[in-house]
């Protein structure tokens, strides 16, 4: 093993440690670490200049490839530019919709259809986390799930706590079925040049089988904590859903953004635009749409997350370009011995266990370049690998508090409100709802693609 190899090995490990302490803001740890592989990787072990200029990768952004496809395979490598551009733009568009009302109205209004019943309200907000997130950010969807929710667990006198746990699986496994949806499918649909309609057709199918099971056992589970004992009266004079529309122009210029955005996405593998090319495009009509509430929108973004992926990707590109990536792979195909179904196997569940602990973003672009590897070109087996490791990596985080960042949301503001959840009561309850979908995942993949190789 060479001198690059080892550095590059240790400030990764090392990144990953302060990443699990959780002592110091990930940003300025992968910030930091990212600053280590470029100074002592490429610039004292490699003397590699052109190396270090692969992985910043800024060329990428002035090339035709990068806005608009030709459906021509592109050199990728280092940081992904498409997926942070593409992030921040629907980042931008978040924020101009929550600024306007859009989701209270939304919480609201499905709770006014169902009549403010407890165990309809339940079933309601398990399918609107699940749909929100196949499009917006998990942590969003459950930021104003979790606070309506406990609105109506005061007025409707009934325990929260399950409500949001399902909540937040729910968001994990409808980011699980859209290449949008959660950051690990954007690393890998833009490195691997899949489509939004490419993941809804593939994770998208396994998520939507998984959520009939998973709507069914969190009922079972958690209905006898549900009930509740509020009366007609309780609620019968709340204001309105439309109330907590701050901007109706805005809200009817919000939700045409927020289609445009839909469409542009389920098409752009028809039309070529590519997902960096529509994050642009829509957080500039965002912005221009939103006036003199510009800069309210942009103090919004989570410009942290974004400086997070920026050193991240320079780490794992560290890992790429000495080599140690390739070791790996090498190693998963030697113990799989060329058994395709032991393959899937191992990316699905080491990736689903292994998310549980530690974050799945950092988690996703190391594995990514290992299964390219681990194909060997067989780009029908690539895609088999890919699926297993979206599955894996977005379903996986839901089983422990720490696995996500909507799980950290979801169970600080249940705990803000007085409803503390420890990790004893959170893992009997998520770990085997996670377990059940790692499952099915594993079944449907074999089933569906495996035999098919």
């Amino acid at each position: 093993m060479t001198a690059a190899q080892i550095v590059a090995i240790v400030v990764f490990v090392a990144m990953f440690i302060l990443i699990i302490m959780d002592k110091i803001e990930k940003h300025y740890v992968t910030l930091g670490c990212g600053a280590l592989t470029l100074i002592g990787v490429f610039g004292i072990c490699m003397r590699d200049a052109k190396a270090m200029w692969h992985v910043i990768n800024l060329q990428s952004i002035l090339t035709a490839e990068f806005w608009h496809t030709t459906g021509q395979e592109s050199e990728s490598g280092g940081i992904d530019w498409a997926t942070i551009l593409f992030l921040g733009g629907m980042m931008i568009m978040v924020e101009g919709m929550a600024r306007v009302g859009f989701f209270n109205w939304l919480c609201r209004r499905i709770a006014k259809l169902v009549h403010y019943k407890t165990i309809p309200i339940f079933l309601a907000f398990m399918a609107m986390s699940f749909v929100l997130a196949m499009f917006i950010d998990s942590i969003t969807v459950i930021l104003f799930l979790a606070s309506v929710t406990i609105e109506l667990s005061r007025l409707l006198k009934f325990n929260p706590v399950p409500m949001i746990m399902s909540e937040i699986f729910c968001a994990n496994l409808g980011g699980s079925a859209t290449m949008c949806g959660d950051p690990p499918n954007i690393i890998i649909g833009s490195n691997l040049h899949y489509s939004f309609m490419d993941f809804v057709q593939n994770t998208g199918v396994a998520a939507l089988i998984s959520f009939v099971f998973i709507l069914l056992y969190f009922y079972f589970v958690m209905r006898k904590e549900l009930k509740g004992n509020a009366s007609d009266a309780d609620y019968a004079n709340l204001p309105s859903p439309e109330s907590f529309i701050t901007d109706k122009v805005g809200f009817a210029i919000s939700c045409v953004i927020f289609l445009c955005a839909v469409v542009l996405l389920i098409t752009h593998s028809t039309t070529g635009l590519t997902v960096a090319f529509i994050g642009v495009v829509i957080a500039v009509i965002t912005l221009i749409t939103s006036g003199k509430h510009i800069l309210e929108v942009l103090k919004g973004v989570d410009y942290k997350t974004l400086l997070f992926f920026t050193g991240l990707f320079i780490v794992v590109g560290g890992l790429e370009e000495t080599g140690v990536l390739e070791i790996i792979a090498n190693f998963i195909s030697d113990v799989c011995g060329g058994n395709y179904y032991l393959m899937v196997a191992i990316i699905v569940w080491v990736s689903g266990i292994a998310s549980a602990f530690i974050d799945n973003i950092p988690f996703a672009a190391t594995m990514v370049p290992i299964i390219q590897n681990l194909s060997a070109g067989n780009v029908s087996l690539l895609s088999t690998l890919a699926w297993s490791l979206a599955m894996g990596t977005d379903v996986g985080g839901s089983a422990t508090p720490i696995g996500a960042s909507a799980n950290v949301v979801g169970t600080s503001a249940a705990a803000k409100a007085g409803h503390p959840i420890g990790w004893g009561e959170y893992c009997k309850k998520m770990a085997p709802a996670t377990l059940i979908v790692l499952l099915i995942s594993t079944i449907y993949i074999c089933l569906r693609y495996v035999t098919q190789l």
